[in-house]
């Protein structure tokens, strides 16, 4: 299965009927805590419960652009609505989580992992705090976006005030701490389940592709 850029465009088009899912900064968020982790968030989809496909199209998409796609499908095979949108759904959690830049090293932490809900609330402090965002500007971009624009801005501020940028800002980790944080504080709970889980639906997405 191709790589899905968490920027990119995800669509799902179903007798006609195209909606765009946007992997924000929102619904990475709310479908987070809709069962409680990612991890049965990957079950749900994988068994294709209905409800929780309505909320991760509708929270994604919003629910005026998907009416008519759920009306269509009200009325035809539901196997046919599962082929159409179940991998357009793990595609679209898939591109919730930020990867690390290809030129960062890893480190070994003895951190505390962060649970993705509070990595995600980080990330919107980055946007608004960091980069001066509007809120609603935060919400609406990609946990990829935000984790892009920052790391951008870092190299910006060391450009101008030089390898020690960092040390101006005392209102709490450093830059490269932070940055660390989010490229290395996952959940343990998705590091071994979860991931494991999004290996098995991409496989089972291949499959049903071909």
């Amino acid at each position: 299965m191709k790589q899905q850029l968490a920027d990119d465009t995800i669509t799902l088009d179903y007798g006609g009927n195209a909606v765009v899912l946007r992997p924000s900064l929102r619904a990475a968020l709310h479908l987070e805590r809709l069962h409680g982790g990612f991890p049965e968030l990957l079950r749900k989809i994988e068994e294709f419960d209905t409800l929780t496909i309505w909320r991760v199209i509708t929270t994604a998409a919003g629910k005026d652009a998907t009416d008519a796609l759920f009306a269509y499908a009200a009325t035809h095979p539901l196997s046919g609505f599962k082929r159409a949108a179940q991998g357009p759904c793990i595609e679209l959690v898939a591109a919730f989580f930020p990867e690390t830049p290809a030129t960062a090293t890893a480190q070994p932490s003895t951190a505390k992992p962060t649970p993705w809900a509070d990595l995600f609330k980080e990330l919107y402090g980055f946007a608004t705090g960091w980069l001066g965002w509007t809120p609603e500007t935060a919400w609406n971009a990609t946990p990829q976006e935000i984790l892009d624009a920052f790391n951008a801005h870092v190299v910006k501020l060391r450009a101008i005030h030089g390898a020690g940028a960092d040390e101006h800002d005392e209102r709490g980790p450093d830059a490269a701490q932070r940055r660390q944080n989010v490229e290395q504080g996952l959940d343990p709970d998705f590091d071994r389940a979860g991931l494991h889980a999004l290996k098995q639906l991409s496989t089972l997405r291949e499959g049903m592709a071909a």
